[in-house]
């Protein structure tokens, strides 16, 4: 079991984005595991010393009662091992609203686990595409395309759960309940260098010394850091790791909290990221994420037997779904890599209510159930990739994982994890998920190896 406090602790607010703190930490050589809810004790030792302990979770996908419940046995989790810095890791995108993934319900929740006022939020990541200039934030549409202002990105402003209809993050988070949020803006970081490496402390601790206007005497203070550039990492870090020392430090916003701890830790250049080899054997992939990016992906899968998996039957039709397994096993058998995707067919609506919310246990139910046949075969898969965050929070769950560690970056924000279980079949199982708004189009064929 883990002796001393980690560096670094973080919950994920849906699997796939939690697998990319992951693979952030892992690549500067931090020992780093990603356990599947509050690790017991028997996972703590057999995952060995850390320096940075993951949590992953659903709260992205959660109502505020659910967050709660959720969030206070990690938060007791986090206060017992006490890391330096924790991290709620949010999507890039801060899609979320006050009736489900609420970050301020997080925040509230989690803040009592440390003794910091100041709650930093980090709000772009531009490894990603993703930048936030004077609170707004932008996005790029897919690796590589047009930047949009967060409320009119072609994907996100029609979210199905959480549309984003307002760019400013600090009234986004207002909101959902945050209260006092003030801001600082990268201007201020890009001056925070030489002989002014003082500024950002010093307008930090005017904002901590005056509290939020007309709010001087919140229990927390939460602060808005715009993030443009990837130069600008440094200051943010150095800023969060000298507050971290006066006391432990709580810390929102996506994967950048790390890369800016990293960057100012000087980590970050020692451990090139390691090649995916070719996989040896059939590679099964799931896509039951409904966004045009995964979408293109599947299109472009050539080198897959490609099934058409009809989303509305899936959950309510047991005969089907024992069909749909029969087909997918089958072609693996044959040696073809498959990839099985859910979404509208034949012109069908994709499903809606109770029947949406049946795909993602149905989907991961039937991802178990393949890989348990293709073992009980004698045939069994080596790396499986799942595309959709439901459908990855749910996959994980019933493949019975206990942990995943890093393996390497199929892309950037999509990372190969190497599966942890008790059971033989499933433990150094090679698993990718992904969110639907990462990866380019040739996701799925990077996912064989050696392309």
């Amino acid at each position: 079991m883990t002796t001393e406090a980690p560096r670094f602790g973080w919950y994920g607010d849906d699997f796939t984005g939690a697998t990319d703190t992951l693979a952030v930490l892992a690549q500067a050589g931090l020992r780093s595991m990603l356990f599947m809810g509050v690790p017991s004790a028997q996972a703590l030792v057999a995952a060995g010393p850390l320096d940075a302990i993951g949590i992953a979770g659903a709260a992205r996908a959660m109502a505020p009662d659910a967050m709660r419940v959720e969030l206070t046995g990690v938060g007791q989790f986090f206060r017992q091992i006490a890391p330096t810095v924790l991290h709620y890791k949010v999507c890039s995108t801060f899609d979320s609203a006050p009736h489900v993934g609420n970050i301020a319900c997080a925040i509230q929740t989690l803040h009592p686990s440390v003794d910091n006022r100041w709650v930093p939020i980090l709000g772009g990541q531009p490894s990603l595409g993703r930048y936030c200039a004077f609170s707004n934030l932008f996005a790029a549409a897919g690796t590589g395309g047009a930047v949009y202002r967060i409320d009119r990105h072609p994907t996100m402003h029609r979210h199905p759960v959480t549309p984003m209809a307002e760019a400013d993050l600090r009234v986004h988070l207002a909101q959902q309940g945050l209260q006092g949020i003030t801001a600082l803006h990268y201007p201020l970081f890009e001056a925070d260098t030489g002989q002014n490496a003082a500024t950002l402390p010093a307008a930090l601790g005017a904002l901590l010394d005056n509290g939020p206007a007309g709010l001087p005497d919140l229990p927390l203070v939460p602060t808005l850091l715009d993030l443009t550039s990837a130069d600008q990492l440094a200051s943010v870090g150095r800023l969060l790791w000298q507050q971290a020392q006066h006391a432990r430090l709580l810390a929102v916003g996506p994967s950048s909290v790390a890369q800016a701890l990293i960057a100012h830790w000087g980590a970050h250049a020692s451990h090139p990221t390691p090649a995916l080899a070719l996989s040896p054997d059939p590679v099964f992939a799931w896509a039951g994420s409904l966004s045009p990016i995964t979408a293109a992906q599947v299109q472009a899968a050539a080198s897959y037997q490609r099934i058409p998996v009809d989303a509305q039957r899936l959950g309510t039709d047991a005969a089907y779904a024992q069909a749909t397994q029969r087909a997918i096993c089958g072609g693996l058998q044959q040696g073809h890599h498959v990839l099985a995707y859910t979404g509208p067919t034949n012109g069908a609506p994709a499903p809606s209510g109770d029947a949406s919310a049946a795909v993602a246990p149905a989907s991961a139910a039937l991802v178990a159930r393949v890989v348990q046949a293709q073992a009980d075969n004698g045939t069994p898969l080596g790396r499986i990739g799942i595309a959709g965050g439901d459908t990855s929070s749910h996959a994980v769950q019933a493949l019975q994982l206990w942990g995943l560690s890093y393996q390497t970056t199929v892309c950037p924000g999509v990372t190969l994890s190497r599966a942890h279980s008790a059971n033989p079949s499933r433990d150094g199982l090679e698993l990718m998920l992904k969110g639907g708004q990462m990866g380019g189009t040739d996701l799925f064929e990077r996912l064989l190896g050696a392309g």
